[in-house]
């Protein structure tokens, strides 16, 4: 960002002044939850529904391309066959491909927000990243508890372990049986998909050293969530775990090589990310925005102010078509949510709707067992229910709650 830039995650530019729909009095036109924000301009639309540049491309190449989610089916008669597309035109390249030509005629300034969709589900992989992992390397999920005790743990969890089943994480396998071999399989998968994105983030690298950007372009790595692969017996990412909210943030400023391979064991949140890309830059921060610059951590000095717990929140409800936590545990779409404090010992999920709290203590038995009823931990429950609230009343705001996109644009649901 100052000659150059890159950071990856949505790959396209802001200029509110060219484009026309900015203004349109039909904004926000939001028909999936996938689309972009009115004001940022796509460069390159990759969507995991959707994506039909990639699609195009994929016809231009001879390719018979399915609707999705087909067109994620691997192409055999096992999970871990290889997907229809070559590793050469997989989504993943195909992205990469298309930013590494757009930068190479940008002229320097340039700004790149580059999503990758993998390793998200669908759990399909080209060849050779669909068998690179060896599934007798893969460690084995951490499932402290067996099923029928993470189910008895709380009503959340007997829901979520129906709600995301481990067939749903590959097309094709309805049936699919949930065997140890099968898991190592799944998670082999996920792990090749995960090397294929190293790959092509080497490749851009590759680019920015050899067109002498990288040491003027401020990099900066992160993802929006993690999968759970069987831990606790869950599939996907809706759930309070540990395991779902753990996401990597790689920040490397080329105009402070001192940080450069240092790490901090500090909390941060989505919510910082935003700002420190604005205070690199020079930039006012707007006073609306929840999260802190992370600027002194990268100047050796981290605040002696900084908060001393991380805060999730989880949107389990839907207000146009009920969810199965909806409807087995009788919440409308207002409470059908959760928030967790995580703090440096002890971790709070508070739900909404009457649902009792769980409370774990990282240097006991973690996750595995709920203190929320330990008369002894009483006063912990209290504190970290007071924080959490404290919390709240700090970043107070109107919610999207009752707002949902769908394929006939924005629906709300009527309140009461």
């Amino acid at each position: 960002m100052r000659k150059g830039g890159w950071l990856p995650l949505l790959f396209g530019y802001t200029d509110s002044t060219r484009d026309p729909r900015v203004h349109h009095p039909d904004d926000p036109a939001l028909k999936t939850y996938e689309q972009v924000m009115p004001g940022f301009v796509e460069a390159v639309e990759m969507r995991l529904e959707e994506s039909w540049p990639w699609r195009a491309h994929l016809i231009a190449k001879g390719y018979d391309v399915p609707p999705y989610p087909d067109i994620f089916r691997p192409a055999g008669e096992r999970p871990d066959d290889p997907a229809l597309y070559r590793a050469e035109d997989s989504d993943t390249a195909f992205l990469t491909d298309r930013l590494l030509a757009d930068l190479a005629a940008r002229p320097r300034g340039w700004f790149a927000h580059l999503t990758y969709i993998r390793p998200h589900p669908p759990l399909v992989a080209p060849a050779p990243y669909n068998r690179m992992i060896d599934p007798a390397t893969v460690p084995e999920p951490d499932r402290p508890l067996d099923k029928a005790a993470a189910r008895a743990q709380h009503p959340f969890v007997d829901v979520w372990l129906d709600a995301k089943t481990f067939a749903s994480n590959v097309e094709g396998f309805p049936d699919l049986p949930e065997t140890e071999d099968n898991i190592a399989m799944l998670r082999s998968i996920y792990l090749g998909l995960a090397k294929e994105v190293d790959d092509h983030l080497g490749r851009i690298l590759r680019f920015l050293k050899d067109s002498e950007l990288y040491d003027e372009t401020l990099l900066i790595l992160t993802a929006d969530h993690a999968e759970m692969l069987g831990d606790h017996h869950g599939w996907g990412k809706m759930t309070w775990h540990d395991a779902a909210f753990a996401t990597p943030l790689i920040i490397r400023d080329p105009d402070r090589p001192a940080s450069h391979g240092i790490a901090w064991d500090h909390p941060t949140e989505s919510v910082d990310v935003t700002p420190t890309i604005l205070d690199l830059l020079g930039l006012d921060i707007p006073d609306t925005m929840d999260g802190r610059s992370l600027r002194p951590f990268l100047d050796g000095r981290p605040p002696a102010d900084w908060r001393d717990h991380s805060y999730s929140e989880l949107d389990y409800g839907d207000p146009i078509t009920p969810t199965l936590w909806q409807n087995r545990l009788g919440l409308d779409c207002d409470r059908a949510n959760l928030a967790v404090l995580r703090g440096p010992r002890f971790t709070l999920v508070h739900f909404n709707g009457g649902l009792p709290p769980l409370l774990f203590d990282a240097e006991g038995a973690g996750e595995a067992r709920n203190l929320a009823d330990d008369p002894a931990h009483a006063a912990v429950l209290l504190d970290m229910t007071r924080r959490l609230i404290d919390h709240r009343m700090t970043h107070s705001e109107g919610l999207f709650s009752r707002t949902m996109a769908t394929p006939d644009g924005i629906r709300r649901a009527r309140a009461g």
